[in-house]
């Protein structure tokens, strides 16, 4: 198979190399002290390690442990990529629920900000956002990305010609500077990079998995989660035992229907449970 043919893209006026690109935008914006390349372990992070080594760009990879990881995904990483920090979040995803009194849901995803975005302040990151994960991402990121202490003072460039032109000050003054290398590549385009180079991935993808991500994540869909919890079922379990509040000196556990995790209005159903010792 033509490697070279399929991670090609042809437009009006020119034939364009993405791996090619790809690295000249890494290239581009390459901090005198290196990147902060957030890796997830996932097929979309892989391509921006290795193109950052193609690259010859000065970065460190960080993981951000949620502590609802996939075990066969830590397991991998700490295999194939010893060099990849572990970040581990002041509270794990148990004892967020215990706080917030209700498991994440896709409105309430006061998760995400918790335990996967703290980190890479004041520094320039290379992400695996792509265009072709969701509608969203599509309208919201951009090839490079500028991100002050507020949404409100991000400035997104969505093109190539003007790589250099209104982020040289923003970048100054930003809370942290984001560059997304493969926005513009397709699923097809990442598998055929991973092949075309034998790389190592995740043994998740050879069991159905489309995409990598928590435990039980209310923005998989009600499919993914039930299936999340046929193959973990501790985790299930733990999702609901976490979320218990003590209330006038009796525990109180606080069950929501499957339907309520993915962010479907439903009705709760309030037990009270008098311990005679505490939940272990």
């Amino acid at each position: 198979m033509d490697y070279n043919i399929i991670l090609t893209e042809h437009t009006l006026f020119e034939v364009i190399d993405k791996e090619k690109k790809a690295i000249e935008r890494l290239k581009a914006f390459e901090p005198t002290d290196g990147y902060y390349l957030a890796f997830s372990g996932g097929k979309d992070s892989l391509c921006i390690y290795y193109l950052a080594i193609k690259a010859e760009v000065k970065f460190q990879a960080h993981y951000n442990h949620t502590t609802v990881d996939p075990p066969e995904l830590i397991y991998f990483i700490r295999e194939n990529f010893p060099d990849v920090i572990f970040s581990y979040p002041t509270e794990t995803m148990w004892q967020l629920i215990v706080r917030k009194k209700i498991p994440p849901t896709r409105i309430a995803r006061y998760c995400c900000s918790a335990l996967k975005e703290t980190n890479g302040k004041g520094k320039t990151v290379i992400t695996g956002v792509r265009w072709a994960e969701s509608a969203r991402r599509k309208n919201t990121r951009g090839i490079v990305e500028s991100w002050g202490k507020r949404s409100a003072d991000k400035v997104m460039l969505l093109n190539d010609n003007d790589i250099n032109r209104r982020f040289t000050e923003s970048c100054i003054k930003s809370d942290k500077f984001i560059i997304n290398p493969i926005i513009d590549w397709s699923d097809d385009d990442v598998w055929e990079f991973i092949r075309k180079y034998n790389h190592k991935y995740c043994c998740l993808y050879d069991k159905g998995e489309k995409r990598l991500g928590c435990i039980g994540c209310p923005l998989s869909g009600a499919k993914t989660m039930k299936k999340d919890f046929v193959t973990y079922p501790k985790y299930q379990q733990a999702y609901k035992l976490n979320h218990v509040h003590e209330q006038n000196g009796r525990m109180y556990v606080q069950l929501r229907e499957l339907s309520h995790y993915i962010g479907i209005p439903t009705y709760l159903r309030r037990i009270q449970v008098l311990y005679l010792k505490p939940l272990t």
